[in-house]
């Protein structure tokens, strides 16, 4: 029988070795891929810990679940469906990855384990690239010295020649097609037309450039790491023939500087798969990877779908009403401090 030990072997098989195998390595402070994310917002920096989160690493596990980000949706839905064990892709927090309470209460309810890997997974396979388009040549996880800055430089692949060519690939692998499906039948089901999706809603785009746009030698960066516009100047000048940037997992939209910056360097500017492809892109290949490594283990994968809809079409009649008479009675000026 496998045990959350095995797990914890498995990402360290899969990572080469990258993640932690104890709590002293992680106080140590000497683990590269141990790292502090904080952007200056008082009390909200986490610390990133590739490995065993929290959970008896001797109990034994059936069923084992990859996500993207670890929630109270995610731990729910393993409490429900028999899941052991949550591979979580980011960094796993208190109250932000459990709904608002302590962690350790909403795992040991559901008697769940945790494990997380982010950073000691990243740049282990070409998987993103080879989606959009290019094999990489050269790249970099820490560019400009930040690390998590990660930047591509690659080569299109046959038969990607346009800018049209790398919308087309990504939507025939990312089965978007399935996605609009869904989305189609759900505003039938709820009557609703202005229902949108993620999937659907941020599917790729061109910025700068054509469709029909030659494209041979592609910059490939992900804007929400911190790559900026000093960063792209320094890797035209090393590259000088990059033709392409190419913007995935985030994106920017049109007046930021970075746009502007390629529009100076006359480059074509793309976006490409936005984050809440990432489970695909990444989670997909680490949960294979899973099944294969865990023995008699059942790897799923948990997959977020998120969809707007205007507040006031939300639900049925009865639905409506409770949100109208608990906003009505007790929300609307109902609490305000009393002057002493």
């Amino acid at each position: 029988m496998a045990k959350v030990a095995d797990i914890v072997n498995a990402m360290s098989v899969i990572t080469g070795g990258r993640t932690v195998s104890s709590m002293e390595e992680v106080k140590s402070g000497k683990h590269p891929f141990v790292i502090m994310k904080s952007s200056g917002i008082y009390g909200k920096e986490v610390l990133e810990i590739p490995g065993l989160i929290y959970g008896d690493p001797s109990k034994e596990v059936k069923k084992v679940a990859v996500c993207m980000t670890m929630t109270e949706l995610v731990i729910e839905l393993a409490g429900a469906t028999g899941v052991d064990a949550v591979v979580a892709h980011h960094p796993i927090a208190d109250a932000a990855s459990c709904g608002g309470v302590t962690l350790k209460n909403y795992l040991d309810l559901y008697d769940v384990a945790g494990l997380e890997c982010h950073e000691a997974f990243h740049g282990l396979h070409p998987g993103i690239p080879f989606l959009h388009g290019h094999k990489v040549e050269k790249g970099s996880i820490s560019y400009g010295g930040v690390h998590g800055n990660i930047m591509f430089v690659g080569r299109a692949l046959p038969g990607v020649a346009t800018l049209g060519d790398i919308l087309d690939r990504l939507d025939g692998y990312m089965a978007l097609d399935q996605d609009r499906a869904l989305l189609a039948e759900e505003r039938l089901v709820r009557g609703i037309d202005e229902i949108r999706e993620t999937s659907v809603e941020t599917r790729g785009f061109i910025h700068l450039g054509e469709r029909d746009s030659p494209v041979e030698h592609i910059l490939h960066i992900f804007p929400h790491t911190g790559f900026s516009p000093e960063n792209l100047r320094q890797a035209v000048a090393e590259n000088p023939g990059v033709d392409t940037v190419l913007a995935s997992i985030s994106r920017v939209y049109a007046g930021h500087a970075l746009i502007e910056t390629a529009r100076e360097l006359g480059l074509n500017f793309l976006v490409g798969n936005c984050h809440v492809m990432e489970i695909l892109e990444n989670g997909l290949p680490l949960a294979y990877a899973l099944d294969e490594l865990l023995e008699g283990v059942e790897v799923v994968l948990f997959r977020d779908r998120v969809t707007s809809t205007p507040v006031r079409r939300v639900g049925n009649e009865a639905m409506q009403a409770y949100a109208r008479e608990m906003s009505a009675s007790h929300l609307l000026g109902k609490h305000a401090l009393s002057e002493t």
